[in-house]
């Protein structure tokens, strides 16, 4: 604490102190000039001492603020009211070289003693070398920007669509950099224009005008900020969006108080997709840093949405292929009802290896296949495919043991000088039955027995031969079953019984008969929902990825 005067204003404290000062102290007169400045002021500004005496003060000063500094320092003078006397203000000093440094300010007034000259000493100034916490505030600053950019990185990874990727964007960006609002433009190849999205705010925030008077709006390239934004290709600064002429909003900016505003463009290679802006409440400057930060940003999302695009061709395409792999619709069967269910696993492929068809023959009966391909992905569609399409072909013999056959032997020779990939399979062929009912001859290749529902529960059928693909003497034994009124047949893959909860546990066909002993378990889509609802249960909060899965009940009307 500096000493008083008996007034209660600082007085100066002894001239020897005030030599060994480590900070720069100036004494000012009443007319502005420099009565005296300690020796330290050759450290700090490179000044001599006594070339400053009797010099303006605005010898200290950046040419930009001396000629505000006389008006200010008069009034001042007669009031003894000046806006940065008692505190610490960081503000630009010249150095004798012309380069600024900043400096943290510290003004004291001295009030005039009585009799004394009316141009003594008015004013005490302090000055300290602000460099090293510039530069401290300045690295913090940078930090928060690429502690934001890796927050934008990880919101953009986790965003499953382009319209999450934004919201996680604009909210990562307006929480991390404190900014209070934020706007989506996104580019119309159809018009040629900007039209606008959306408007976020962060939570406690309000920018209703703001999005009233935007609704609707499109703006041309080099129109209002965003329009800047979309012709530079690169973040535009607004700082005062009241009285900049190019902002198109002021009176709705005014209304929700908005000051300062940042637009940056979404980039996808050179072309602009989008164009995202910021608001803050504060006037506030925009540094470098934080543009490089914006335009690193809107190059990752437009790379997140390139990205995105890609890999919905890809689904698309995959999807497509999926399709062909499945019937487009089920067949209705005179006296018999029929549902099924197919879900692809989670894994990264994108087509399943699991297929089910149901084909009519050429004498009323009908073909019922299901079939599991070893892998997944393009190849395993590909033999998929061939199974399905051969079986097709060889329906109309109506025999299990020849279909199955006839694919074993496609197998063997599409893959003879390529990777063995094995099938299993389940095949029926269905016909009247004598005395009511239906009639299933069952062709088992390696895959799951068929499950029956009979007036005694549940148990298994078929006789289970070897999968196709394998040997190319592999015979196959159908077996007879009689499906009577009130009886279900449902065939599965393994995706069904192998589905295993986050401990690791599968459901396993004992399990499997649980869910079917459940109530409501009666016509066929009751049953593929309530097996396809149970796998999906087990699977919710599993650590384990999950298989393809295709389900098909035929049940008989009692």
């Amino acid at each position: 604490m500096a000493p008083t005067s008996g007034a209660g204003t600082p007085a100066l404290p002894a001239p020897a102190l005030l030599e060994a000062l480590p900070d720069t102290v100036v004494v000012a007169d009443g007319a502005g000039r420099i009565a005296y400045v300690n020796p330290s002021v050759r450290t700090l500004l490179g000044h001599d001492p006594v070339d400053l005496v009797g010099r303006s003060l605005t010898v200290l000063m950046p040419e930009r603020f001396r000629s505000s500094h006389g008006a200010g320092f008069d009034r001042f003078r007669r009031t003894g009211v000046g806006e940065l006397v008692g505190s610490t203000t960081q503000v630009p000093a010249l150095h004798v070289r012309g380069h600024e440094i900043p400096i943290d300010l510290t003004l004291s007034r001295l009030d005039p003693v009585p009799g004394a000259d009316p141009d003594g000493a008015v004013v005490v100034a302090v000055l300290r070398d602000a460099s090293t916490t510039v530069l401290l505030e300045r690295q913090l600053e940078v930090s928060r920007y690429l502690a934001a950019t890796l927050r934008v990185t990880a919101a953009l990874t986790e965003a499953p669509d382009a319209d999450a990727a934004f919201a996680r964007l604009l909210a990562t960006l307006c929480a991390e950099l404190d900014w209070d609002a934020a706007s989506l433009w996104e580019a119309d190849e159809g018009t040629g224009q900007l039209r606008y999205t959306s408007t976020w705010t962060a939570p406690g925030r309000d920018a209703g005008a703001l999005h009233a008077g935007t609704v609707g709006r499109s703006l041309a390239r080099g129109q209002g900020l965003p329009g800047l934004a979309w012709s530079s290709r690169a973040p535009v600064v607004m700082e005062d969006l009241w009285t900049d002429p190019r902002f198109l909003r002021a009176a709705e900016a005014r209304a929700d108080g908005l000051r300062t505003g940042v637009a940056f463009p979404v980039l996808r290679g050179d072309a602009v997709v989008a164009v995202c802006e910021l608001f803050s409440r504060q006037s506030r400057p925009v540094p470098g840093e934080l543009l490089d930060v914006l335009a690193h940003a809107g190059r990752q999302i437009g790379q997140f949405l390139g990205r995105l695009r890609a890999e919905s061709d890809v689904r698309h395409l995959a999807d497509t292929l999926q399709r062909s792999l499945l019937p487009s619709h089920l067949p209705t069967i005179p006296g018999l009802d029929i549902g099924a269910r197919y879900r692809p696993g989670g894994g990264s492929a994108l087509v399943g290896g699991d297929t089910y068809d149901v084909t009519p023959l050429p004498d009323g009966r009908w073909m019922v296949l299901i079939a599991d391909v070893c892998g997944t992905g393009a190849e395993a569609a590909a033999v998929t495919a061939l199974a399905r399409h051969t079986a097709r072909a060889t329906a109309a013999a109506g025999d299990p043991d020849e279909v199955l056959r006839a694919v074993n032997a496609a197998l063997l020779r599409e893959q003879a000088s390529g990777p063995l990939r094995f099938v299993t399979a389940c095949c029926l062929v269905l016909g009247p039955r004598d005395g009511g009912g239906v009639r299933a001859d069952v062709g088992v290749a390696g895959h799951p027995l068929p499950l029956l529902r009979t007036p005694a529960g549940w148990s298994e059928v078929g006789h289970r031969d070897l999968p196709l693909g394998i040997d190319a003497d592999a015979r196959f034994r159908p077996q007879t079953v009689p499906l009577p009124p009130g009886a279900a047949l449902v065939l599965y893959t393994d995706g069904v019984t192998e589905a295993r909860d986050d401990s690791g546990v599968q459901l396993g066909e004992d399990g499997l008969v649980a869910l079917l002993d459940r109530p409501g378990a009666d016509s066929a889509e009751q049953i593929v929902e309530l097996i396809s609802t149970g796998v999906e249960k087990r699977l919710r909060h599993s650590r384990f990825e999950a298989d393809d899965l295709a389900v098909l009940a035929l049940t008989i009307p009692s």
